[in-house]
């Protein structure tokens, strides 16, 4: 969800991002990895961009990863082979605070060869920048902060001066994707206007994409722990990734309820809009 999230503003705000990592407001295309070889590192939060006269290379990390400085070298040779004349940024972001020492490393070594690459940790980062551009005001909520909920707040009202409605729209439901690292469902909702999120098609894909995901792993869950109480795994996620915490009332009913009304209420959960719509 998150790495989708995050090619979305970035191929969408390309020069917010480059204003942003380069300095200057370069127009960027999109560059396929497909072009750099024909057997493409797997990278899921992978960006990679171009000018003319440079590539911006950029990965979205939530958790940190062992293998992330070899695949910064790796990606630099590649497009060193595609475009020896190019020069070549790259950027890993981290989103979420961690005691890691991974998201401090910022070169790979390897005998005498020493390739370096810029990291930044948006808990570090002051929000200033994020919040004066379009592109980059879902990711303030990441930012330093001592109160979540007045950071969302400002977001907020950044996000009310935005005069195209699908954009503002996008911008809403990648914020509110964002702020669920940092906050409790319940409160973004209250913050952010739900009705205009989701009017995106882009907020859609999003939810479509949370419950997929909660059905695969429920499934998974469904057959180490025997049919009922993986069909109470399955709707406990779903109902999770659509209408935030579930109350105890509502995880005692399920955990009483037959095998055939939890696949009926299962079959309810992505047309409903309230939980009274599942639960009649």
């Amino acid at each position: 969800m998150f790495d989708n999230v995050c090619k979305f503003l970035a191929e969408n705000f390309s020069e917010d991002y480059a204003t942003w990592l380069l300095g200057r407001p370069v127009t960027l295309t999109k560059l396929s990895p497909t072009e750099l070889s024909l057997e493409p590192i797997r990278a899921d939060s992978l960006i990679l961009e171009q000018s003319e006269d440079l590539v911006l290379h950029l990965e979205f990390q939530t958790e940190p990863d062992e293998s992330m400085s070899f695949r910064m070298l790796d990606y630099r040779v590649r497009v060193y082979r595609r475009f020896p004349k190019k020069i070549m940024h790259q950027v890993v972001i981290y989103l979420k605070p961690t005691k890691s020492n991974l998201v401090y490393q910022d070169s790979f070594q390897l005998g005498a060869t020493t390739h370096r690459y810029r990291v930044i940790r948006l808990w570090e980062q002051s929000s200033e920048v994020f919040l004066k551009s379009p592109g980059l005001l879902p990711l303030a909520i990441l930012t330093e902060s001592e109160e979540p909920t007045i950071r969302l707040r400002e977001i907020t009202k950044g996000l009310d001066t935005i005069e195209n409605p699908g954009m503002r729209a996008n911008l809403m439901a990648a914020t509110a994707v964002f702020a669920g690292l940092v906050m409790e469902p319940e409160m973004i909702k209250t913050i952010l206007r739900s009705d205009i999120m989701k009017e995106s098609a882009f907020y859609q894909d999003i939810l479509q994409e949370g419950l997929q995901e909660g059905l695969q792993m429920g499934r998974q869950e469904g057959l180490q722990m025997g049919r009922q109480e993986g069909e109470v795994a399955l709707l406990m996620r779903l109902l999770v990734k659509r209408f935030g915490n579930v109350s105890e009332s509502i995880q005692s009913r399920l955990t009483q309820a037959s095998i055939a009304d939890l696949e009926r209420w299962g079959d309810r959960i992505l047309e409903a809009k309230t939980l009274t719509d599942i639960f009649d």
